[in-house]
């Protein structure tokens, strides 16, 4: 039988898979906190420059201390990240950003490589082990070298936890498991911001959020290998095993399930030129998918980030405003299940449709004045409903259901043998876009309405240029490159593709 009869046997959700879901969720909390940690820890209280009078003028600057006003234990408080000094808090969030570029990239083809369980555990080990650094900092240089290792762990294992969840279970249940990853990382944000409020002492939070890691990994250890890699990697009898003991655990009895055999020449697993990310550019189908999802992903984080600093410019609480920052997020998610297994709407047409709402979100959004708000558009809807604020939260709940979509429908349109090779590089163009995004509101130099413009050009270029892409809503998951030639896995533009391919071949 093929995998997905197997999972039939197995349980596609039995209990094994609702155990496993949830041990994987948890590490997506854990990772949440380490995003989010810069936020809290290198916040910057009201201060002083105090300085003595009598200094000569070439001795000012080492004389000027900083007194802080607000009782606040940060970084910035500690190493007197101030002034000249400040951009150190940014280049510490920048380096945790560079770290998940990379990670992205590297993780992706090594878990493809060598399997998803040792290089989920190794990172996770790894950036518990680096997040203690970062608690235990003696210095604002290793503080900063452990924020570039543990986003490369982050942006790894980010991934490969992804991966893991969906392989886990049948292919029915990817988009709920997809869900319920995100909606984790998002409640890890608002969980975050409870911690922080009841723990201000920056290493004292810094060591309480990363301790939840070592629970993890040890949950993480009983997990077994993901049985759709190990039959795209032609190991058909050590899947079997891990698919007799997932129905074992859930009650069905599978003692008679037998796979069927891949042959080496099919399952490419023998060749290196068949596999990794010189693939996703040499096969004409892989190649114009990634074109396409690498533009989409990085549309989805340039007006995710660039709404967050929109709707981010909030008065308050900071931990207040870092929990909204995660539940505002949440009602995007049901959203995303409902819509995306109506065959009316599908993976393709959800994703397209709420990026190009988001990007009609920011379009309104320059039509309302960030101070008086007093447009005619504004007034004709008595100020309650059309504002800068609302607006820019309705776009990122566009945006955030577009992105959840994203990781889904990625998921499904790579084969097994390079999954993770096509989720790293769409997620390096993601960490881009995310670079990129406060860079644009400099562009108001240009015109006022400019930055905003931008992001709306690219949710609707993103959501049009979508379209693109094949349906995979009831559709059987392709496990090696040569499922691509089937035409249930392509539209007629890469069907036409492959064909040309092929006819280059045989010249």
């Amino acid at each position: 039988m093929d995998l997905e009869s197997a999972f039939q046997t197995v349980g596609e959700f039995g209990p094994f898979q609702r155990r496993a879901v949830f041990v994987l969720n948890l590490s997506q909390l854990y990772m949440a906190c380490q995003s989010m940690l810069i936020v809290l820890i290198g916040s910057t209280p009201q201060y002083q420059i105090q300085s003595k009078d009598s200094a000569q003028p070439s001795q000012q600057v080492q004389l000027q201390h900083p007194t802080f006003t607000e009782d606040v234990d940060s970084i910035v408080t500690e190493w007197l990240l101030v002034k000249q000094q400040a951009y150190k808090v940014g280049l510490a969030g920048s380096l945790f950003f560079a770290g998940l570029l990379v990670g992205n990239v590297v993780f992706g083809p090594l878990s493809d490589k060598i399997g998803r369980k040792p290089v989920y555990l190794t990172g996770l080990f790894l950036e518990v082990v680096f997040g203690y650094v970062t608690a235990l900092a003696p210095s604002y240089e290793v503080f900063a070298a452990s924020r570039l290792l543990v986003g490369l762990m982050n942006g790894g294992i980010g991934l490969v936890c992804f991966v893991l969840t969906q392989e886990y279970v049948g292919k029915s249940y990817w988009a709920m498991t997809g869900t319920l990853a995100s909606m984790s990382f998002a409640v890890g944000i608002a969980l975050f911001a409870a911690l922080g409020y009841f723990i201000r002492p920056w290493r004292t939070l810094a060591m309480a959020a990363n301790s939840s890691g070592v629970l993890f990994f040890l949950l993480s250890v009983m997990l077994p290998e993901s049985p759709r890699w190990l039959y795209s990697q032609g190991q058909t009898e050590r899947a079997e095993e891990v698919l007799r003991y997932m129905a074992q655990k859930n009650s069905n009895k599978a003692n008679n399930l037998v796979l069927q055999r891949v042959s080496a020449g099919k399952a490419g697993y023998h060749d290196n030129r068949r596999s990794g990310v010189l693939q996703l550019i040499v096969h004409p189908v892989l190649r114009l998918r990634t074109v396409v999802l690498m533009y989409v992903w990085y549309a989805c984080s340039l007006v995710y980030y660039g709404l967050t600093l929109g709707a981010g410019d909030m008065s308050g609480s900071r931990y207040l405003n870092v929990a909204m920052y995660g539940v505002v997020e949440l009602p995007a998610y049901p959203l995303c299940i409902y819509f995306i297994n109506k065959h009316w709407a599908g993976r393709r047409k959800s994703m397209a449709a709420f990026l190009c709402l988001a990007g009609v979100a920011c379009l309104c959004t320059t039509l309302v004045p960030d101070s008086s708000g007093e447009t005619l558009l504004y007034k004709s809807a008595g100020g309650l409903f059309l504002s800068v604020t609302s607006l820019a939260l309705l776009g990122k709940l566009m945006v955030s259901a577009a992105f959840n979509i994203a990781y889904v429908y990625t998921s499904e349109l790579y084969p097994t043998v390079i999954r993770n090779a096509g989720l790293g590089v769409c997620a390096m163009s993601c960490r881009v876009g995310g670079i990129l995004a406060p860079f644009v509101p400099s562009m108001r130099a240009l015109h006022t309405s400019m930055p905003f413009t931008v992001f709306c050009l690219s949710g609707l270029s993103a959501g049009c240029l979508g379209l693109l892409l094949p349906e995979t809503l009831h559709r059987p998951a392709a496990e090696t490159l040569e499922d691509l030639s089937s035409p249930n896995q392509a539209r007629v533009l890469e069907t036409k593709a492959l064909l040309y391919d092929n006819e280059s071949n045989h010249l």
